[in-house]
């Protein structure tokens, strides 16, 4: 049988025991493998500062580049759009913000290489994110795109009167997400970029002149030429009556108590609503100076005798 017998340590023994214990702590955090497979005592040499150094310049100098070269570029764009005024500054802006971005977005990626960063793995994780948010985003980025192709093909244009999705007022502004319309009330109308590029657009300030149409009915046993002279003379003594092309007034029907007149004149588009009211209006009462009948629906009630 061995005996064993524990020997207590001195106090200097125990001094050293703990300092050996730290130092090889040390020496393992100096050799742990830290970034890139270099250990701590590798990137603390100088060979390894002033390679992260000049790392480190040449990021502020492509930063600097990147920067200047978005900066120029997005001026050179908008200044082109003032250059014609038959583009659109709200497109060719929105255009230069995109240049901007993706010569910012290359900028960052070279940087991000010149630290030795795997930019293959960031590209991914971008396209990743990208194709997420666009889900998410769906409904917006539809609108934006319709934006875009409304500012493009500029089927609409600030101040046009139109009708879009089932809206009819002057167009005050055109952004990326929406179109802003001022109705006939002077009301603000909202509507998604998507609806109204995704809708039929009736446009009614695109030509210069318009033609108003009328429909007056005159009774059975009116004089047709006599009405058909006060109609025509009436119409076209408005100095906003178009000669040309030449009005039309003609009988087009035989209704139950009345004779019908289609009336077609044209007109500056600027003055149609106007000018359709105040002809309507002028006609009525040039009939009435004249004797001829403007009948109205009546029901004539036969009663039979009882015996």
């Amino acid at each position: 049988m061995m005996l064993t017998a524990s020997v207590p340590l001195t106090q200097s023994s125990r001094a050293k025991w703990t300092g050996s214990e730290d130092m090889e702590t040390i020496n393992n955090l100096m050799n742990a493998e830290i970034w890139q497979g270099k250990s701590l005592s590798d990137l603390l040499t100088l060979e390894f500062l002033a390679s992260a150094a000049g790392s480190l310049l040449g990021a502020v100098v492509i930063l600097f580049i990147g920067w200047t070269l978005s900066a120029w570029m997005q001026r050179r764009i908008i200044k082109l759009s003032k250059k014609n005024k038959h583009l659109d500054n709200m497109l060719f802006e929105f255009l230069a913000s995109i240049v901007r971005y993706i010569i910012m977005g290359f900028t960052v990626l070279f940087v991000l290489n010149t630290f030795g960063v795997q930019t293959t793995s960031v590209v991914a994780i971008i396209g990743a994110a990208g194709l997420a948010i666009g889900l998410a985003l769906q409904g917006t980025l539809s609108n934006v795109a319709a934006g875009v192709m409304l500012i493009l093909f500029r089927p609409i244009k600030i101040g046009d009167f139109v009708e879009v999705a089932d809206e009819m007022g002057t167009v005050k502004a055109i952004n990326l997400n929406f179109t802003e319309l001022s109705d006939t009330s002077n009301v603000q109308v909202i509507v998604p970029n998507a609806k109204v590029w995704g809708n039929i657009i009736t446009n009614y300030s695109t030509n210069d002149t318009r033609r108003a149409e009328w429909k007056f009915g005159v009774g059975y046993g009116a004089n047709l030429k006599d009405a058909e002279e006060i109609i025509r003379n009436t119409v076209m003594s408005d100095s906003r009556s178009h000669a040309e092309p030449e009005p039309f007034v003609q009988v087009t029907n035989l209704g139950d108590s009345s004779v019908d007149f289609l009336v077609r004149v044209w007109c500056d588009a600027s003055v149609y609503f106007a000018y359709r009211a105040d002809m309507t209006r002028k006609v009525k009462e040039a009939l009435d100076a004249g004797g001829v009948d403007i009948p109205f629906p009546t029901r004539t009630m036969v009663q039979a005798k009882t015996s």
